[in-house]
């Protein structure tokens, strides 16, 4: 029974997330602020989610950290995700068998 509970109680939150701006803001957002604020939000989610586990990811957190350099200097200069994703790979492979 306890357990019922909880899913209920996680679903109800996760819906109320999601359904409420819905149902709230139902004409355009007219502010610059919000509205650049909004645009961001996807960005600096995927950012956050993705830092720490790639410094985490390896042996070596210098490794991860020089990869995340590397990898931002590939794409910088219109790398594709496959090659960037390789360079990443390779510069943690060379770098964790120096460390």
């Amino acid at each position: 029974m306890r357990n019922w509970i909880s899913i209920f109680i996680c679903f109800a939150v996760i819906y109320l997330i999601r359904v409420l701006p819905l149902t709230l803001i139902r004409r355009p957002i007219r502010s610059r602020f919000l509205r650049s604020f909004l645009y961001y939000v996807p960005y600096v989610t995927l950012a956050v989610m993705t830092f720490p586990a790639i410094v985490e990811a390896t042996t070596v957190p210098a490794a991860g950290v020089a990869a995340l350099v590397v990898g931002i200097a590939a794409a910088w200069f219109n790398g594709s995700l496959l090659t960037v994703a390789c360079t990443c790979c390779a510069v943690v492979f060379l770098l964790e068998l120096i460390l």
